[in-house]
């Protein structure tokens, strides 16, 4: 304040002026409470609302969608045509019924699990004998409810109920369940949306990256905050009442109601700032009928100095102007925000890409081994077709088939990784790759005439991964095993298979060590003569391990060799599956 209007105020103008500025800030104080607690509950509310409403449709359609595999399975013309195998009007009655209740697809399948009728004709002779759904609707009578992971991304879920004539196995009806056209109508909105399983798994969500985790997971999907982005948040509601978490450095509110089917939960998230913008207009108002009065009660005091009274209004227009500015300050860094996010989400995938120029290379290291295999495989078909034992020579024909499937997965890893989705895990026996490694790599240990201990469990050793990777770091470390015991005159190898809290695969041999035990997992470190590895192999397993939740480690053992050591978590319902 200038020293002619301190001159010219009295004593109690300017304790009224103090009192105004504390009662200001008072009101400010308890209103931006009161306003932020309201707009919240309020805000709240509505997400509340819309969450029973997006229930009360999925429950709708599974209730609706559950009843036509009972119709299905009584309908006589479905019985006759399983009952005499003619098949040639089913998937027009399918695509009939398909027509009638709206569902996403109808298979008719017979005793053997084979789509004899489908509402989707490239489907037909597709067969279904090992998907659970199948397997448990002819153990019962009642309709299964399933979910499955989809090809293309995301999952799927339908109904399947038996068929039955006089206790009779006929055949299996599924039916399809639509769930996909929610979560497309949820994305119009700018809510966060997530449906989750009776183990909080995520099985629809607005945001795709989400699908297959725990909302914990799907949270921590966000990028680190920078030194502003931490003092913003922290100072995102000074009156302690702030959002309740964050989705990708904006905080959001949370919401979360039952769906009455098989204890699954929908969860919606959403964005806070609406509630502080509002908050924040209220208080825009309030401080400005404030800043009102007070410019009043100085006009009314400095009526005797127009000039100051002339800068008084200069400054509020300043002060308008600096507000104005700040605004557009604000919209600016948003949007930079905005495009920072995209920027990082482009230059991750970029990084992504960039990778597969060194997994090019590895492509070769990994086909090298079943290339050699079928050679081997090959001269021996063709000895025994010579000596005419032709049933003898088919087997080294399916094994020539099944190499030549395993390549093709080899291959089709680098295309998965180039895009973005998750790998095709399930659960599946330890034992069975390793017996499957020992398979492929019977020729080359027959050649170099190495002895291979096994100490394998007498109960399934049950985990959840991908049988195709697992088996291709299997493959790779007892290769290098191979390779490591070139120079020995007994070569031997051991594998020991072991559970408790964990799994626990040892592969050791009897060579001479490693040398550079702790560059050993670098890619292109290699302690072979050039020609005969990248220095991939190891790089790509301790990967492969690590995406299946585990470790790989080495050691130099005191008695000679060295032995890998692969951990991976026990399959949560082993103990179900070993029963």
């Amino acid at each position: 304040m200038q020293p002619g209007l301190r001159s010219g105020m009295p004593i109690w103008g300017k304790l009224f002026v103090g009192f105004l500025v504390l009662a200001a800030a008072a009101s400010v104080w308890v209103l931006n409470d009161w306003l932020t607690e309201n707009f919240t509950v309020d805000t709240r509310n509505r997400a509340e609302l819309r969450l029973v409403l997006y229930s009360g449709n999925i429950e709708s359609e599974l209730q609706r969608t559950q009843v036509v595999p009972i119709l299905l399975a009584r309908d006589p013309a479905l019985r006759e045509a399983l009952q005499s195998s003619n098949y040639v009007s089913i998937s027009q009655v399918l695509m009939d019924v398909q027509n009638e209740v709206g569902a996403a697809s109808i298979e008719l399948l017979d005793t053997q699990g084979r789509v004899v009728g489908a509402t989707d004709r490239n489907r037909l002779g597709v067969t279904r004998s090992t998907e659970p759904y199948f397997v448990e609707a002819r153990r019962t009578n009642d309709t299964i409810f399933a979910v499955h992971e989809r090809d293309s991304g995301g999952y799927g879920f339908g109904f399947a109920r038996a068929l039955r004539m006089g206790g009779l196995l006929l055949g299996v009806v599924t039916v399809e369940v639509d769930l996909a056209k929610f979560e497309r109508a949820w994305a119009g909105f700018a809510d966060a949306v997530a449906l989750t399983d009776s183990e909080g798994q995520i099985i629809l969500s607005t945001e795709p990256r989400w699908r297959g985790r725990t909302e914990e997971e799907a949270l921590a999907l966000r990028d680190a905050p920078s030194a502003i982005l931490r003092a913003l948040r922290a100072t995102a509601d000074w009156a302690g009442r702030g959002p309740d978490t964050f989705v990708s450095n904006v905080g959001v509110l949370r919401s979360e109601t039952r769906v009455r089917h098989r204890g699954w939960k929908l969860i919606s998230y959403t964005r806070f700032d609406g509630v502080r913008e509002q908050v924040n207009g209220v208080l825009a108002i309030v401080i400005m009928g404030y800043a009102l009065l007070l410019a009043l009660l100085f006009y009314v005091f400095s009526r005797r100095a127009w000039s100051q009274s002339a800068a008084f209004e200069q400054e509020s227009v300043e002060l308008r102007k600096l507000n104005l500015r700040l605004q557009r300050e604000i919209a600016a860094r948003q949007k930079a925000q905005e495009d920072l996010t995209v920027a990082e989400q482009t230059l991750a995938q970029s990084s992504k890409l960039a990778v597969l120029g060194e997994m090019s290379a590895a492509v070769s290291h990994e086909l090298n081994q079943p290339l050699a295999a079928m050679k081997t495989y090959l001269a021996g078909a063709r000895l025994l077709l010579n000596r005419r034992r032709a049933e003898e020579a088919l087997v080294s024909f399916q094994r020539l088939d099944d190499l030549i499937d395993r390549m093709g997965a080899i291959t089709r890893q680098l295309k998965s990784y180039a895009r973005k989705g998750g790998d095709a895990f399930a659960p599946l026996d330890l034992r069975d790759c390793v017996a499957e490694a020992l398979s492929m790599m019977e020729p080359r240990l027959r050649e170099r005439r190495v002895l291979v201990q096994r100490t394998l469990p007498n109960v399934p050793v049950m985990v959840m991964g991908d049988r195709l990777r697992l088996e291709q770091v299997i493959i790779n470390l007892m290769r290098n095993a191979v390779d490591a015991t070139a120079t020995v005159n007994a070569p031997q190898i051991s594998l020991i298979l072991s559970q408790g809290e964990t799994v626990i695969l040892t592969v050791r041999d009897n060579g001479g060590g490693i040398v550079d035990i702790d560059q050993i997992f670098e890619p292109f470190y290699t302690s072979k003569r050039a020609g005969e590895g990248v220095g991939l192999g190891l790089a790509i397993s301790s990967g492969i391990i690590a995406d299946h939740g585990g470790r790989l480690t080495a050691q130099n053992m005191t008695e000679g060799g060295a032995a890998f050591e692969i951990v991976l978590p026990l399959w949560a319902d082993a103990e179900g599956a070993a029963a």
